[in-house]
């Protein structure tokens, strides 16, 4: 029989990627169990502020709703701008992960969450109290740089220098690790969200329409690229607000153009490599040479970003086996494996 078969009732030790777009949740002893958008849907009804919608169903009414009803990304740039709201987001999905594990769980769990590097004390204290307040027994955190590479399954470790790129929602971390320690890190608040807004700027600018939110990162889906990956510009349908006439309009847009939209963006994240390694110490610089740049995080699955950051380095890079649940499954182990105990820490 199981530990967890002797303590039915035991307390669920959970590790969370509080993402600026999406939050992971890894429940110890069963793996990634909870993956949804970072979004809130409140309602004021009679003067009274309640949650309407939490994650996926939050999601569906962005852009979409009526006055009384706001919806809410209580993240931005993979730190906390709404305390209250992000407390209601941990409870609701704390809950929903025991619910979707299927297990019977009571107590006050010990939490992980995964922390930008370059985010300040201020910023790394609001994340414990969000957590705290949201029933947590005791709270460590972890460099999502570092939660990353163990996610990657890099020998994070061992003395062998290794380099990891996390490209989330509201921010790009940039990470050198050797012998369990970050060499070097860079946080840049530039991910996914500034594609999505570069691309709506682009498609107002150049095609008199106005987009929302969900359709910017609808095109990044279906046709984004760092480069133009084919023979042929694969093309999108956009539908928004005409500028001038007021009026529903759709338009035709092609890959070529997001490539050119986003072009400021990608530079951003290649200038922020180029700089870590800049500074790398020689000897760790050597391994990288060998071991190449692993990318982790939803902003990897950029079309052809690998090929951009390969040109532009000299290395090999890799895109990490599951770049969604990379920094959510690092945090995971470091809660399950004494081995990663060393990575954790307090404010």
């Amino acid at each position: 029989m199981s530990f967890m078969g002797f303590f039915p009732f035991r307390a669920a030790d959970l590790a969370i990627d509080l993402g600026t777009a999406n939050t992971v949740v890894f429940l110890k002893g069963h793996g990634i169990v909870l993956a949804e958008p970072s979004v809130v849907t409140m309602e004021t009804l009679n003067g009274i502020r309640r949650v309407r919608a939490v994650g996926d169903d939050a999601k569906l009414m962005l852009g979409k709703t009526p006055d009384n009803v706001v919806t809410i990304r209580p993240l931005r740039h993979g730190v906390i701008a709404d305390l209250e709201i992000a407390e209601e987001m941990i409870k609701h999905f704390i809950s929903k992960a025991k619910a979707n594990a299927g297990v019977r769980l009571r107590g006050s769990p010990e939490i992980v969450l995964c922390v930008p590097s370059g985010s300040t004390v201020v910023e790394r204290r609001a994340i414990r109290d969000a957590a705290t307040n949201a029933g947590a027994r005791k709270v460590w955190l972890i460099d999502e740089p570092m939660a990353a590479a163990i996610g990657a399954d890099l020998p994070v470790t061992r003395p062998v220098g290794s380099m990891v790129v996390d490209i989330g929602g509201g921010s790009t971390e940039v990470g050198v690790l050797s012998v369990g320690g970050l060499a070097v890190t860079l946080s840049l608040r530039v991910g996914g969200d500034q594609m999505d807004d570069a691309i709506a700027a682009h498609v107002r600018r150049t095609h008199n329409l106005v987009i929302g939110e969900a359709t910017a990162e609808r095109i990044k889906f279906e046709i984004g690229a760092a480069t133009l990956t084919g023979d042929e510009p694969r093309q999108a349908k956009i539908r928004g607000r005409d500028v001038v006439r007021g009026v529903p309009t759709e338009r035709q847009i092609g890959e070529d153009e997001i490539v050119d939209a986003l072009a400021e963006t990608v530079g951003q994240i290649l200038e922020a490599v180029r700089s870590a390694l800049e500074i790398t110490p020689p000897e760790i610089a050597a391994d990288i040479i060998e071991g190449g740049i692993v990318m982790t995080g939803g902003g990897s699955l950029l079309a052809g970003l690998d090929v951009v950051l390969s040109e532009a380095t000299g290395l090999p890079v890799v895109r990490a086996d599951d770049p969604l649940n990379c920094v959510a499954r690092g945090a995971g182990r470091a809660l399950e494996d004494l081995e990663y105990r060393g990575v954790l820490h307090t404010v």
